[in-house]
């Protein structure tokens, strides 16, 4: 970042932060004595399409939904878990019972509540980032702001979304590209078996779309893995993520000190505190609600690695558009956006988000801006 764009950054959180300063006294002051009531249910989330990855394939996400009650308004959260993460149904019905908001004045105290949940027990942060995205859109709520305005970010620096193309048979493939080309400008396409040249080439019979590719830590090689990366650039492939395995950080910064395109983290960064041990290894990060606890530690994510120079990319798990709508409040600050977890799946919660020219816009109602559905 320039020191132009630096001053720039300041002045908006300034703006913003007294914004929210104002506000939250006001607030605070009308709500003094009022108590926060927390609910959560689990459910399993259907997917459009099995999902494909480097080592396995699922055709659903189990999900816990929470809301949180405070004055008449209710704010909406989400825990999403693909099995990677660790978490079940289960452990996150069992940490969120854990969760004590009464003893809290009001949800305006954020760092405290969030720093008290975070500290009840090791990850569990999607369980986490159900909390924080639900009182999240509580405040704004109760601010009467959508989250975007309360940063201080403007809707017209949000990047298009990609749309995932998972591994499957070339008939597959096709279809799934087809019904992306027309609605998405960018896609991104699971790599790392050993069909990798067949999935582009596959692709590029359809549309000469810009892609992504993820390779999910399915290479190996690093040699082998930066030729990869030079035949993608000559297919219109624009970034890589995660081409080798969280554990040969050495062999990644090889590849990213010599690759055409830029390399993002995914596996190998899930919080604040790994963010700047990245720095030499990779061009950017991604940053994943699910995985750094929710929104506020995504926006420290955000600003560190701006602050180091490197790039931002926000994703997804597969979703409801309530965790989405929460990321794509944050997204005018990122250079790629992933965030199309909402229609992977075939029975979405929640409205909020929109689909306009590829990019996910969030509402501007109050809060996420999000509505439940009545089901």
């Amino acid at each position: 970042m320039n020191r132009r764009g630096f001053f720039q950054s300041v002045t908006a959180a300034g703006v913003a932060a007294g914004l929210f300063s104002r506000r939250t006294l006001t607030a605070q002051t009308r709500l003094a004595g009022k108590k926060m009531n927390l609910s959560f249910t689990p459910l399993d989330l259907k997917l459009r399409y099995p999902f494909t990855l480097a080592n396995f394939s699922r055709t659903s996400t189990p999900a816990v939904l929470v809301e949180i009650e405070y004055d008449g308004l209710t704010g909406y959260g989400e825990a999403a878990l693909p099995p990677y993460l660790g978490e079940s149904k289960a452990s996150v019905c069992d940490f969120l019972g854990r969760v004590d908001l009464a003893q809290f004045k009001s949800p305006f105290e954020l760092e405290e509540i969030l720093a008290d949940v975070d500290a009840l027990a090791e990850n569990n942060t999607a369980a986490k980032a159900s909390i924080d995205i639900a009182l999240h859109d509580l405040v704004g709520k109760i601010m009467g702001l959508p989250w975007y305005q309360i940063w201080g970010l403007s809707l017209d620096k949000i990047p298009p979304t990609t749309y995932t193309i998972g591994i499957d048979q070339p008939d597959v493939v096709v279809q799934k590209t087809g019904e992306a080309a027309e609605r998405f400008r960018i896609l991104k396409v699971k790599l790392g078996r050993d069909n990798d040249k067949e999935m582009i080439e596959t692709i590029r019979t359809v549309t000469h779309l810009p892609i992504s590719v993820d390779a999910n830590q399915g290479w190996t090689d690093k040699v082998a893995a930066l030729e990869m990366i030079h035949w993608l650039k000559e297919r219109g492939v624009v970034m890589v993520e995660q081409p080798m395995s969280k554990r040969q950080l050495d062999d990644t910064a090889w590849i990213t000190e010599r690759s055409p395109l830029p390399i993002f983290a995914d596996e190998s960064v899930w919080r604040l505190y790994d963010v700047a041990g990245l720095k030499q290894a990779f061009h950017g990060i991604n940053i994943k609600l699910m995985k750094c606890t929710g929104m506020r530690e995504a926006w420290k994510m955000a600003t560190l690695a701006k602050a180091l120079g490197m790039k931002i990319m926000l994703g997804c798990m597969t979703e409801t558009s309530c965790a989405i709508a929460a990321a794509a409040h944050l997204s005018p600050v990122a250079d790629f956006t992933d965030l199309d977890g909402n229609f992977l799946i075939a029975d979405d919660v929640f409205t909020g988000v929109r689909l306009i020219e590829g990019r996910q816009i969030p509402s501007d109602a109050p809060g996420l801006g999000i509505v439940k559905k009545i089901v």
